[in-house]
């Protein structure tokens, strides 16, 4: 299968780094094909243009689309599987990820009728937080994320969606490196069975 991974972490010295290796050796030994953008290396351009805002404020599907934006909507329709890699900032994704919604998601593309995007098999949201599961389920926090990635996010545009959050990788936290291995077998499992995990 044809995976397109969209990574949004400014820095290399992270664990969200380390997942994402770990996933794309899972792929590998798994004989699936992938791409990558990621969006800081590429300092992919997230704040829209008026002439963007203005295009999707008014259902404008003839107006221009930026080359950046078809670039990566290409991307999406050239998979079969997109999978988001991202360390959650302040209960939500870093500002590299949702602007890249906020642009990539365009009338026509992903949303309105007889939109271009083709349904993709399977989305996976695979999140390293500092905090821990416990705190997330008692704060709510976890319902907010599954609603804005899952259901708002991916919705319709996949079949199958998957979220897993790699828990307690904050710097101070001593479950970082209790759960170290842990947490990158799974990122490498979820990887090797992409296909049979849904």
């Amino acid at each position: 299968m044809r995976i397109f991974i969209v990574y949004a972490h400014p820095g290399e010295d992270s664990f969200t780094r380390h997942i994402r290796d770990s996933f794309i050796a899972g792929l590998e030994s798994a004989g699936h094909s992938y791409t990558i953008s990621d969006l800081y290396k590429m300092n992919f351009k997230t704040d829209m243009s008026e002439a963007e805002y203005l295009r999707e404020a008014y259902y404008r599907k003839e107006a221009p689309v930026p080359a950046d934006v078809i670039a990566e909507q290409e991307k999406v329709n050239s998979s079969d599987v997109i999978a988001f890699i991202f360390p959650l900032f302040w209960s939500d994704a870093p500002a590299k990820l949702v602007g890249w919604f906020d642009r990539v998601w365009t009338f026509g593309f992903a949303y309105g009728e007889n939109r271009s995007m083709k349904q993709l098999e399977k989305g996976l949201v695979l999140c390293s937080a500092g905090n821990t599961m416990e705190y997330f389920n008692r704060t709510g926090i976890l319902g907010a994320l599954e609603k804005v990635m899952i259901e708002d996010r991916l919705f319709d545009r996949v079949k199958t969606k998957e979220l897993l959050i790699f828990d307690g990788t904050s710097r101070e936290s001593p479950l970082r490196e209790q759960n170290w291995k842990t947490h990158l077998e799974r990122a490498f499992q979820a990887g090797a069975g992409i296909v049979d995990s849904e």
